[in-house]
């Protein structure tokens, strides 16, 4: 592989990172309000400040999709609208399965043209090993694939531009997503989380360094996503690189988790706004507040949401029509991709 000097700087501030950076840099970078990237598109920007005007007033609904295996990627929204009558203000969608990826575009774009927001994850298997679920849960060798010549590099390098391709077609259309990569990272299951803060820290900045400089992606909203058991400071990249920030953790009940909220606060402060990344039961309106002002919950698919045991019609019915939490028909229409 032939570098360029941009390139080989770019490699050298990624692995200061795996070093570890001083506290004052961990709070350095954009100011509140203001996107990590200075380049955002004009959509990414009208839509960040919308999420501003709502954190600490309401909350975003979000409802993750199942997917196309098995073939039924639209039985959540369906669902929840003969339930509730709404549909979420935020669809939630996953590049995991590569024979679908670039139907997963064409559903988001479907959806941001009605008037949603897109949020986008990806379950991205061991890059020497495969796709898929199971394999984000096989190891990786994190600290040869950081180094350039390595088989590790290149088939990494090789799955970011793949992917950088099809944000890029979102770009191409205008649509700003809430970018989710290397999701519960501060876990140990997904090969992204098993090798300590300062990998983690090393990934996250070589995937924003490619994504924006080298693919000029300027439609993402960075938004980091901790695992609820483990909301360690160690792992925070800084605020130069991150826009929103949270956690996320599968509870058995309908409260706040405001024990998780703080923690993530007390890592952020008020740099970015704070979000529950993914849940089972949605959190009683009711409950939050300044102790769990959540800007937006994401009830992951199937029967996290459908479940009794999850979540009930009637609850569900109730919660989407309350005035604390925003449904799709509630968005501005400034937001609507033409």
């Amino acid at each position: 592989m032939i570098l360029t000097r941009r390139d080989a700087l770019a490699l050298t501030a990624v692995a200061g990172v795996a070093q570890g950076l001083p506290a004052w840099a961990a709070r350095s970078g954009a100011r509140a309000g203001t996107l990590c990237n200075p380049q955002s598109s004009a959509a990414a920007r009208r839509l960040y400040a919308y999420l501003w005007s709502q954190y600490g007033k309401r909350t975003l609904t979000g409802q993750q999709e199942q997917g196309a295996i098995p073939p039924n990627p639209n039985r959540e929204l369906a669902y929840l609208e003969q339930v509730t009558g709404r549909l979420p203000a935020i669809l939630g969608l996953d590049y995991i399965n590569p024979p679908d990826n670039d139907a997963v575009n064409a559903r988001a774009t479907e959806w941001a043209r009605a008037g949603g927001i897109v949020t986008l994850c990806w379950h991205w298997g061991a890059p020497d090993i495969g796709t898929g679920y199971d394999n984000s849960k096989q190891d990786f060798d994190v600290a040869a694939a950081l180094h350039v010549g390595t088989a590790q590099h290149d088939v990494m390098m090789r799955d970011l531009d793949e992917t950088a391709r099809l944000l890029a077609v979102l770009r191409d259309r205008g649509i700003p997503v809430l970018w989710r990569p290397f999701h519960e990272f501060s876990g140990d299951w997904f090969w992204w989380g098993k090798h300590g803060p300062n990998a983690f820290k090393a990934l996250w900045a070589l995937m924003y360094d490619r994504f924006t400089r080298v693919h000029k992606l300027d439609n993402l909203i960075w938004v980091l996503g901790w695992a609820g058991q483990n909301v360690d400071p160690a792992w925070y990249p800084g605020r130069a690189s991150v826009d929103v920030a949270g956690a996320d953790i599968y509870a058995h009940d309908h409260g706040n988790l405001a024990p998780m909220f703080a923690q993530v606060k007390a890592i952020v402060g008020d740099d970015v706004p704070i979000c529950l990344h993914e849940n089972g039961p949605v959190p009683d309106p009711a409950e939050l507040g300044p102790s769990a002002d959540w800007l937006w919950f994401m009830t992951w698919h199937s029967r996290w949401l459908m479940g009794d045991d999850q979540n009930r019609p009637d609850q569900l019915r109730r919660d989407y029509n309350t005035t604390r939490f925003i449904t799709r028909d509630e968005l501005p229409a400034s937001l609507r991709i033409r």
